[in-house]
């Protein structure tokens, strides 16, 4: 692999798509069957490329996709526009990752209220955010496809009591169950919905961008859809053996089944990339991370890989040892953009020469007398290059993993749409809560290794 292969979507990730949604919408491989299993159309779990397309003509019918953008936007330039000076979203899962990275690698399009993210149901989380904001001019957006889900609401609720008197003009919602939200207080104008084809982890470019649009603005965000549409066209029509995605997760399937190697480190050589890697995280492991076929068949190979990583040059003096001396391969993604947005031109120079030599290091080694001076090389890594982190890059990147992942699915004939394996600790979680408020008789039932576990809280505490 090394940097052969890699050489091919180096040159070519700059101009692998026209910089517009094709007339007549988006569909095909890109978000027909990206959505949903191979074959079926948009109204299955990820939904993402109708959300990003200009006409939406792949919606179900009676699905306003267009409207229900237009809505958000519209809210998104009001609160730009009125007198908010902070925005909160809470959120967890894809309600969470995907916003919080987008808005941190758009920092520069910033021309909006300051915003903020809450995931954790640590309540220091939520005591962090609020310190020094003003109720008065803190808008909250709860966003949760479910309005159900324990750490959101959890942290809701709590975001709703700091608010007091201007809870109800300061709260907005993004969800598909509106009748919760109606009944936790938020009124139907400000919540913003989305359809249960939108798969969590998939829905960015929903009603779940909101806190995007505000920080960036209606302009910047429709020009973030339109990268993510370019690349839906080029997955949809580029040769097999020109098609990045394609190329992306075949490099993926030999790494995993040829080679064995169970686990990816993703580089980003950009500072404001840094929560691109959790992003990412999510996106393969919560979609590949599947033991069965689609049939529920156990599944005869490897399936998705461990994905981690942190932005260079700062990872090279953390984990870079292991990776160029270590006993085990760990492939390595890179990520860098060719020219800086805002940065010294001199930083940004020495910033891709670490990255080059990275990859070179890795691939070619260094051979000396003395062993442990010794790097053995040939040890593989992909390079991605663009020209500039903007909008329209930053959706353009996205897509091209999401695709990546669709392909490696297919190819491993799972589900990439479904999660069950996050609902089991969720309900154990529920069934630990009383336990651990103390609640009579909660415990009856426990396990043995849990049970002392909650015993040696509770001496802990006391």
């Amino acid at each position: 692999e090394h940097r052969r292969l890699e050489g091919k979507a180096r040159c070519r990730s700059a101009r692998c798509a026209p910089r517009a949604c094709p007339g007549g919408g988006c569909r095909g491989p890109a978000r027909g069957d990206v959505c949903g299993r191979a074959g079926q159309p948009d109204r299955g779990p990820g939904g993402c490329s109708t959300w990003r397309c200009a006409a939406a003509r792949r919606a179900p019918p009676g699905d306003d996709v267009e409207g229900a953008r237009a809505d958000v936007l519209a809210f998104a330039e009001g609160v730009r526009a009125g007198s908010f000076t902070d925005v909160i979203n809470i959120g967890i899962g894809g309600s969470d990752l995907g916003p919080a990275m987008a808005v941190r690698a758009l920092s520069p399009d910033h021309d909006g209220p300051r915003v903020h993210f809450v995931s954790n149901v640590d309540g220091a989380h939520l005591a962090d955010t609020l310190r020094g904001l003003d109720p008065a001019t803190t808008l909250v957006i709860v966003a949760s496809k479910t309005f159900t889900t324990l750490e959101s609401m959890t942290n809701a609720r709590s975001a709703r009591a700091w608010l007091g008197g201007h809870a109800a003009d300061n709260m907005a919602a993004v969800s598909t169950n509106l009748a919760a939200c109606a009944e936790f207080g938020v009124p139907a104008e400000r919540v913003f919905g989305f359809w249960d084809w939108v798969g969590g982890r998939y829905s960015l470019w929903s009603a779940i961008g909101l806190s995007l649009a505000i920080a960036i603005g209606a302009r910047r965000f429709r020009a973030f859809l339109a990268g993510a549409a370019a690349m839906d066209r080029h997955f949809r029509e580029a040769a097999l053996e020109e098609n990045l995605p394609v190329l992306f997760a075949l490099a993926g399937i030999w790494r995993r089944n040829a080679m064995g190697w169970p686990t990816v480190a993703l580089i980003p050589y950009d500072q404001r990339l840094e929560r691109f890697p959790a992003y990412v995280q999510q996106l393969e492991m919560e979609s590949n991370g599947k033991c069965v076929t689609q049939d529920g068949s156990a599944h005869p190979c490897a399936t998705g890989p461990v994905v981690w990583g942190e932005p260079g040059t700062n990872a090279q003096h953390s984990f870079f040892q292991l990776l160029h001396q270590g006993t085990d391969v760990i492939p390595v993604d890179f990520i860098a953009a060719a020219r800086p947005r805002d940065a010294d031109t001199e930083h940004h120079r020495l910033l891709l020469a670490n990255c080059l030599a990275q990859s070179a290091a890795l691939a070619f080694g260094r051979a000396q007398a003395e062993p442990h001076r010794t790097f053995p090389g040939d040890r593989p890594s992909t390079t991605i290059l663009h020209r500039q982190l903007d909008p329209f890059a930053l959706g353009r990147l996205i897509a091209l993993y999401e695709h990546k992942v669709f392909t490696m699915g297919a190819i491993w004939d799972i589900n990439s749409f479904d999660q069950f394996g996050v609902e089991l600790g969720k309900a154990l979680a529920q069934r630990l809560a009383p336990v651990m408020r103390g609640e009579d008789g909660a415990d009856a039932g426990l396990d043995q290794s849990t049970a002392g576990l909650v015993a040696r809280i509770r001496e802990l505490e006391g």
